[in-house]
């Protein structure tokens, strides 16, 4: 289990911050930083830029400072037992970049709040929070660079899953981001591991899914609806997906069975 000492976000201090603690701290801390700094690594001074993390483990020696006109972090003082802490492959006492800080920012936010309310299951739900907040760190610690693009890359990605009917094409995709059709395929791929247009097909795939088992439309209707313009199209990509034809789909066992008050026409 992960025992809180301490914990808190959007922590701001002056330009003359420095936080030196030479035998360290009898407990872990970890840091996500929100603008420059100055930490000690290897007994060496060095700026790094904001959005870092970084873990000290107990008893190491400890200093950072500001190097601006502010320095801000998110900080948690944390003492446990747990493996994925004590062998995790993060090397401690040195920054790294975090490639999604707004998501880890969030879950330092509800960290702070578990560890003030004394709800029924807080204990089991910091550990479950903490646990979400090391895998995004690890994700980021493996991360081998980080695109500048990276923000506009997943703000892409949520707006194909959350709009899979839209018309995408890799054109307007790399519009949107205004880089070319090829470097958009790139570094796509490099990114997420799946193409653009891979993303856009399993996006509508899965939305036809969710008709197909909740809803009371017909497969003909759930075609537009996912943003097909031919049916053959569609049930290619469904079947080479999925395995099984959108009627077969249908027919599966469901934890909710399809509310079907029209009748399907006979596609292939």
């Amino acid at each position: 289990m992960i025992h809180i000492d301490y914990t808190e976000y959007d922590a701001s201090h002056t330009s003359d911050f420095v936080f030196d603690i030479p035998e360290g701290h009898d407990c872990w801390l970890l840091l996500l930083t929100q603008t420059p700094a100055i930490f000690m690594v290897e007994n060496t001074c060095r700026e790094y830029p904001s959005n870092c993390a970084i873990l000290y483990k107990p008893k190491q020696r400890i200093y950072y400072r500001a190097c601006g006109e502010r320095y801000a972090n998110d900080w948690i003082r944390f003492y446990t037992d747990e493996n994925y802490v004590i062998t995790t492959p993060i090397q401690c006492g040195v920054p790294f970049q975090i490639h999604d800080p707004s998501y880890c920012h969030k879950l330092y936010q509800l960290l702070v709040t578990e560890h003030i309310l004394n709800n029924s299951f807080k204990d089991i739900t910091i550990d479950n929070l903490f646990r979400i907040l090391f895998n995004k760190l690890l994700e980021s610690y493996d991360y081998k660079t980080v695109t500048p693009l990276f923000k506009n890359l997943k703000e892409l990605k949520m707006e194909i899953y959350h709009r899979p009917y839209e018309e995408w094409t890799v054109s307007r995709m790399a519009d949107k981001l205004n880089i070319s059709v090829g470097y958009m395929q790139d570094i796509y791929k490099n990114t997420f591991g799946v193409t653009c247009m891979e993303d856009v097909i399993n996006s509508r795939i899965n939305l036809a899914k969710k008709y197909l088992v909740y809803d009371q439309y017909t497969i003909a209707e759930i075609i537009t609806l996912c943003g097909y313009r031919n049916i053959e199209h569609f049930f290619r990509q469904f079947k080479k997906t999925t395995g099984v034809t959108p009627n077969q789909f249908r027919k599966l066992p469901h934890a909710i069975p399809p509310l079907q008050n029209k009748k399907d026409k006979d596609f292939p």
